[in-house]
């Protein structure tokens, strides 16, 4: 990247363009409300001072020289008397503190104002390339008029001497502020950098480095954004990797048991007790391949949003005693007692299929998982949701092992009989899908699975379908 696009150079000119403006707004104020202020100071102090004068001045005008001197001595200012001549009206200087010639304030045209107005008159005017404060008074209706005259040049000279302090300093401040700001804005853009860094690493699949940033600004907190991420797609991409390496695992094992039974079944002496035992197991091993891909098929429509579920009304008693019904055969097979207890009328809103589809999820991992002989019960109640629970006596599931068992693949003791890993994971999914939940109760001697869904309302609106 160009130095000149860079964050750093950026921010740097930005902040000395700040600091300049900033700088600029102060000038603009200070230097000419001071001139302003100064010479009105001045200004007044000459009007207040021919005030004084004018009830001073000899009525003997021999005495005109030597008064003129002191006057202009006292107010450190040029003091100068003129006849008005009219009309039209000039002005005739008369006496002048100023020993050289007066040819300069001849007609003064604060003076001749005066004294067309016989008012006391002041200003500023521009003299011999130098600015002048000037103040007038008319003595009588018909002159003398006086004026005082005075240089701003020191006046001036301090507006300047300011000025260029005021420079200097904003100068000296513009180069602090660049060189702060740009030392700043360097670390401020390595920061940057780094999640720059961390961001291509983790695009390029490497999740091992963690993302750090001590800061506690903005950047940080995206840091601790990336930081997150990081660890989502660390565990994204473990579970793929654990994904494949399992699916793979599910699906190979049916398969070469499919291959070596067909393979076997070529043999022609074997006998047709044998043929039918292996037939049999080979539809087994189908059903589970079968049920595989239904299960890999469920998981794929949940991750990619494509698996849609109605909700309406449905009666979670009647499901429970279905789903018993459909479990009895295989319960008493395995010698156990399958019971269902139902308190009252039970409506839940949700999808009758995926409600279905959770309890026998449920009723089979408790049948797989409790010796025979123990009972499982399957019950429904109403309160603040309506709830449909699995509960076994089987030996109950460790704490370790709660935290993941509805983890994908995951299997209680890593049992293979135990099934994909699968049921339990998309069971949770489904449940939260209807604006439920999977819940987990477990301890020694006792497991129960509760699916908890929204109460149905008694005369339900039509039907809503959650995407």
């Amino acid at each position: 990247m160009s130095p000149a696009r860079s964050v750093g150079t950026r921010l740097s000119i930005a902040l000395l363009l700040v600091v300049a403006g900033a700088l600029g707004i102060v000038y603009l104020i200070v230097v000419p409300s001071l001139e302003t202020r100064l010479i009105h100071a001045k200004v007044s102090q000459l009007e207040h001072s021919a005030r004084g004068l004018a009830r001073e001045v000899p009525a003997n005008r021999i005495d005109w020289p030597d008064w003129l001197d002191e006057a202009s001595a006292s107010e450190n200012a040029r003091v100068v008397l003129y006849d008005v001549i009219a009309p039209p009206t000039t002005l005739t200087v008369v006496g002048d503190s100023r020993s050289v010639s007066s040819k300069d304030v001849e007609n003064d045209p604060i003076a001749l104002e005066s004294a067309l107005t016989l008012q006391r008159k002041s200003g500023t005017i521009h003299r011999g390339g130098q600015r002048i404060a000037e103040a007038a008074v008319p003595l009588t209706q018909t002159g003398p008029v006086l004026l005082l005259s005075a240089s701003l040049h020191d006046t001036l000279g301090s507006v300047h001497l300011v000025q260029r302090r005021l420079l200097i300093a904003g100068a000296i401040a513009l180069l602090i502020a660049v060189a702060v700001g740009y030392g700043g804005a360097w670390v401020f853009a390595r920061r940057i950098r780094r999640l720059e860094r961390a961001a291509e690493r983790i695009a390029s699949g490497r999740f091992d480095e963690p993302v750090v940033d001590r800061g506690r600004d903005e950047v940080g907190q995206l840091a601790t954004a990336f930081e997150r991420m990081r660890e989502r797609l660390a565990q994204l991409d473990h579970a793929r990797r654990e994904f494949i390496a399992n699916a793979s695992h599910e699906l190979r094992t049916p398969l070469f048991s499919l291959g070596g039974f067909l393979e076997l079944l070529t043999d022609e002496d074997l006998d047709e007790t044998t043929r039918r035992e292996f037939l049999v197991t080979m539809h087994e091993q189908v059903v589970r391949l079968t049920k595989l891909a239904i299960e890999l098929l469920d998981l794929s429509r949940l991750d990619a949003g494509r698996l849609r579920v109605e909700s309406h009304a449905l009666d979670l008693g009647g499901l429970a005693r279905t789903v018993a019904d459909e479990f009895a055969g295989v319960a008493r097979a395995e010698h156990h007692t399958l019971e269902v207890a139902v308190e009252g009328e039970v409506n839940a809103l949700g999808d009758e299929q995926r409600v279905l589809q959770i309890a026998r999820i449920l009723v089979e991992n408790a049948l797989v998982h409790t010796a025979k002989g123990k009972s499982v019960r399957i019950s429904a109640s109403a309160a603040e949701r309506a709830v449909l629970s699995v509960e076994d006596e089987g030996d109950g599931i460790s704490p370790e092992q709660q935290a993941h068992v509805f983890d994908r693949f995951y299997r209680i003791h890593g049992e293979l009989a135990a099934g994909s890993g699968l049921g339990l994971a998309i069971a949770r999914e489904l449940a939260e899908l209807m604006g439920g939940s999977l819940e987990l109760d477990s301890e020694p001697g006792r497991t129960v699975f509760s699916l908890s869904l929204p109460l149905a309302a008694r005369e339900p609106a039509g039907v809503a379908v959650f995407p």
